[in-house]
């Protein structure tokens, strides 16, 4: 039965009915006149409070509120991928075709094309006994994703009825079961899924394969896991938004969720634009074909924000139940918990620290665990990687949305001002950045890369983390009264800063490299200081060491050796003992 009740109360994008009508929490709802999305967010026995996901600018007390049945859910069907979404998947498209440039309120359109018809190929048979997960169809969605019809979690039942391979729209019938009590359900295309609720699976696996991003700082001193977490704190104009862009071009996830969330409208545009535009490296084809965009720019109502993660990391798990690697791209959790905020004031629940409400801790991590390696219900392995971008007020890393992220997150990658004003991009701190996953992925490592994988990094990390302690002296008395063997630290970790960590993302040889090149670059640094210490060793004076050519050469291998061309680190090698044998006959 339908339930209705009659709007008493408007406060912003917040809405109250007078007496116990029956809703449910989480229950969608539509809203006043035009039929405004909106959600049951809190029941009491005096008033029902709804929050509602578009502008109510207009709505008046005594405008009818009418129950739908069911909570706010996503369609999961072929023809997610290469869409663009509004925060509660409205295709922005369609959109555009009935109401223009901007979002007209109680706008009604499919999620997804139900007039378009798929080559759709069966893979069940009469008589099969199917269950939650099952796959029953698989569908060409795009060059790059072939889409893979799943029994929704909560049905199963031996198959009476299959339709023969062909075309058909997303609601046609394909599969007919009957259930265990004898009755019969018609299966399509398509299944809807909560988005508040995580979708289940049979297993949650330890991290113990990275997921491959081709940028050195971050594959080779702070990796991520598959099925990890990330998150990027940065100030304004410190790279957060193309470093996504990196790492949505490059990983080697098999496909991408970007959740544009609360971001501005330009910069989404330039977003959007772009992404249509990439190639995908892999193959060739438009990166679109593998990726689905969820825009929702800052002047779009704060409800709708703080729905739109959940909407994409849902979009997320139903790829990963295929058996897909999916990497989650959201830009950026402070504009959502912003819109935490806000709604928290328009219902006067108590604030904590600067204002966030007391549950944001318990909502950011909900969220994060959403992200793993899972075994799931079909027995096909998939994984969520979640990578957040933080935007701290003034580049603050203490304030609430950071400092609780990082409780959360095994992966942490500051931004650092400095940096990205010198030009030095991934303008990652090195210092304040860590992983927590190097540990589990070492065996990864030494089996699939080198076996001196982790060694090498550990002493570029510890290199620069010495240069660091050097420069305060330095700034204090200056690099003249160090010892020889402090400045050739110093020069060394120029080279390991200039060279490999500072990576140049419109160099065709430098955008991306592969693990194995990463690996022989650590080797040659470490090669040329190894070298280095052993004149200074012969009393060689580093005033005329750190003249050689050799440490500019070895700079500038990331630009002058392409990926295909590895069998060139050997000639560095020679020229470093070269460089070794000219100073022992110079000087000796």
């Amino acid at each position: 039965m339908e339930l209705t009740g009659n709007i008493y109360g408007i406060n912003g994008p917040i809405v109250y009915l007078k007496g116990n009508l029956g809703f449910k929490m989480s229950e969608m709802v539509l809203v006043g006149k035009q039929k405004l999305i909106g959600e049951v967010i809190s029941l009491t026995k005096d008033t029902t409070t709804i929050q509602v996901f578009e502008e109510t600018t207009g709505l008046k007390p005594g405008e009818e509120v009418i129950s739908t049945g069911s909570a706010i859910s996503v369609t999961l069907a072929p023809g997610i991928i290469g869409n663009i979404f509004d925060g509660i998947e409205r295709p922005l498209k369609e959109v555009a075709k009935q109401s223009g440039a901007f979002i007209s309120r109680g706008i009604n359109v499919s999620s997804l094309d139900t007039q378009k018809l798929w080559d759709v190929h069966i893979t069940v048979n009469i008589g099969d006994y199917i269950y939650g997960g099952t796959i029953i169809a698989e569908v060409p969605e795009t060059s790059a994703i072939i889409h893979k019809s799943m029994v929704p979690p909560n049905v199963e039942g031996t198959v009476t009825k299959v339709a023969s391979d062909g075309s058909y729209t997303i609601n046609d019938p394909i599969v007919t079961i009957t259930d265990n009590e004898g009755n019969e359900k018609v299966l399509t295309l398509t299944q809807k899924w909560p988005i508040r609720i995580p979708r289940p699976i049979t297993k949650r696996y330890s991290s113990d394969r990275p997921l491959i991003t081709g940028q050195r700082i971050i594959d080779t001193l702070f990796p991520i896991a598959k099925g990890g977490t990330a998150a990027i704190p940065g100030g304004f104009g410190t790279g957060k938004t193309m470093a996504q862009h990196q790492l949505a071009k490059w990983s080697d996830a098999d496909i991408i969720v970007y959740i544009g969330c609360g971001e501005r409208g330009n910069e989404m545009t330039e977003v959007l634009e772009d992404f249509s535009k990439l190639v995908d490296p892999k193959s060739g084809n438009l990166l679109l074909d593998r990726t689905t965009l969820i825009a929702n720019t800052s002047n779009m109502p704060v409800a709708a924000r703080e729905a739109s993660i959940y909407t994409g990391i849902t979009l997320a798990e139903y790829y990963r139940d295929m058996g897909y690697h999916v990497a989650i791209m959201a830009d950026s959790t402070s504009r959502w918990a912003e819109a935490l905020r806000e709604l928290s004031g328009r219902l006067e629940e108590m604030p904590a620290e600067e204002g966030f409400p007391a549950y944001l801790a318990s909502r950011l991590s909900a969220f994060y665990e959403r992200a793993g390696f899972m075994r799931n219900l079909n027995g096909t392995e998939g994984s969520v990687s979640i990578i957040g971008a933080v935007s701290p007020q003034g580049g603050d890393f203490s304030e609430p949305v950071t400092q609780n992220t990082k409780r959360f997150v095994r992966c942490f990658w500051a931004l650092d001002k400095s940096l990205a004003y010198a030009r030095h991009f991934p303008a990652i701190q090195w210092l304040t950045s860590y992983s927590e996953y190097i540990s589990d992925l070492g065996p990864w490592y030494s089996n699939n890369v080198g076996t001196d994988f982790v060694d090498c990094r550990n002493q570029l990390l510890s290199i620069l983390t010495e240069e660091s302690k050097l420069n305060e002296i330095v700034k204090l008395i200056g690099s003249d009264v160090l010892p020889d063997d402090q400045k050739l630290t110093l020069e060394i970790a120029k080279v390991i800063r200039l060279g490999f960590v500072q990576q140049n993302a419109y160099h065709p040889s430098d955008t991306y490299v592969p693990m194995e090149k990463q690996l022989k670059m650590m080797r040659v640094i470490l090669y040329l200081y190894t070298k280095a210490k052993q004149l200074l060793a012969l009393n060689m004076p580093m005033s005329l060491i750190r003249e050689d050519a050799v440490f500019d050469k070895v700079i500038s291998i990331k630009y002058d050796v392409a990926n295909d061309e590895l069998e060139k680190f050997d000639d560095y090698i020679k020229q470093i003992d070269e460089f070794y044998e000219r100073f022992i006959k110079t000087n000796g």
